[in-house]
């Protein structure tokens, strides 16, 4: 089995979707390794390092050869033209909203397995891409108010007087809201936090943290049984709505990272509640890559509203590429050493399987996940007799 790894073509995308370590397990399980030159610079890996780890260094042209590629993002059109058809590509795909880059797909020939579709069960939890590269979000998240917030974090008393803690408020407790809970309170803040999802509270307290929500009859059933947010109704989001804004005026950062599959990121923050914020308060959006919590937040920017700074970095997982390439790596191995026979040490794909079942987008020229595969034309000619129509006549 041939496994190669290219060097990202995207702008902005330093991760890597290998690592030593993961070069060195997949080539103990009998699979031979390319990895296109240069393609961990951007994480820290020089070509050296996947050398000594038992990769051959290559070129994009390599990718004709592979019976399996390892990717970061989506392959785009140029890309595709270069994998034989029947290759099996794993990589973050984005697929929402995106037919026309499925279908290129499905033309191309390739069986295409998305990563953040992989099912939130004990078996994948290693291979859990979602959680592993929001966690690093969630963190630098805090460790980029912290560098644009011009005061400390924590409080400090000093024989020039006492240095007040920062105070910062988490929108959206999931696995990033959690870990900028944890890492703020590190630093010394004073941290309080608010979710839809009546589970989180008890998460958000064992942290030190305050939990700040309308908790009524809606609150206390607003999760799905995959443990995701439930959309809420508009009175429930007028009644937080204004909560929050009373809340938000009194802190020094705010962090938002409310997001629901396959969904426009919700609306959290107005932008005439980010102006009553006080002058060199900090908001970080993470969510703008899919249209932002908060109004006002640019992608790619720092955008001053009032005297508040709104910031919309995208890619934020790419700010801390070197660690993140790590966890990606190994959550990407995880998932095909699933599909390797360990006696004949050949890739098996059965979309059978509980994990590839739920995370292949194309393959034998189709896609094939149920969320996105086109709806089955229908015949426009109806047999005489039926709809209420009589034979010869018209309904």
């Amino acid at each position: 089995m041939r496994i190669f790894v290219p060097r990202e073509r995207e702008a902005g995308e330093p991760r890597v979707a290998a690592s030593p370590d993961t070069v060195k397990k997949l080539t103990g399980l009998g699979a031979a390794v390319t990895v296109e030159a240069g393609a961990g610079e951007g994480s820290r890996i020089p070509d050296v390092a996947f050398e000594a780890a038992g990769a051959a260094i290559g070129s994009a042209e390599n990718a004709r050869e592979a019976d399996v590629i390892l990717k970061v993002r989506r392959p785009n059109a140029e890309e595709l033209g270069l994998y034989r058809r029947g290759a099996v590509v794993i990589a973050i795909m984005d697929p929402y909203g995106q037919d026309e880059a499925l279908r290129a797909m499905a033309e191309a020939g390739i069986t295409a397995f998305a990563m953040e579709l992989m099912p939130r069960i004990t078996r994948a939890q290693v291979m859990d891409v979602l959680s592993s590269q929001a966690n690093l979000a969630g963190y630098q998240a805090v460790i980029d108010a912290a560098s644009i917030y011009d005061r400390a974090f924590p409080m400090m008393m000093t024989a020039a007087g006492t240095v007040p803690a920062a105070r910062v408020f988490v929108m959206g407790a999931g696995v990033a809201g959690l870990q900028a809970i944890a890492t703020a309170r590190r630093l010394g803040a004073v941290v309080t936090a608010t979710d839809v999802r009546p589970a989180a509270k008890e998460q958000v307290e064992s942290l030190g943290a305050k939990f700040v929500a309308v908790e009524d009859d809606e609150f206390k059933a607003a999760e799905t049984a995959a443990g995701y947010a439930k959309p809420m109704s508009a009175a429930y989001q007028a009644k937080q709505a204004e909560l929050t804004a009373a809340h938000i005026a009194k802190q020094d950062i705010v962090i938002t990272t409310a997001l629901i599959p396959g969904r426009p990121a919700p609306r959290l923050v107005s932008r005439d509640v980010v102006e009553t914020m006080k002058p060199g308060s900090v908001v970080i959006d993470l969510a703008v890559e899919r249209g932002g919590n908060v109004e006002g937040a640019v992608p790619g920017e720092v955008t001053d509203i009032g005297g508040a700074r709104v910031v919309g970095y995208l890619n934020v997982p790419g700010r801390i590429a070197a660690t993140a390439s790590l966890l990606y790596a190994k959550n990407l191995s995880a998932f095909l050493e699933t599909m390797i026979d360990k006696e004949t040490k050949s890739l098996r794909i059965d979309l059978a399987d509980e994990l590839q079942k739920a995370t292949a987008l194309t393959h034998d020229g189709r896609v094939v996940h149920p969320a996105f595969a086109p709806a089955p034309a229908t015949d426009a000619a109806q047999p005489a007799g039926e709809n209420g129509a009589s034979e010869g006549g018209t309904a």
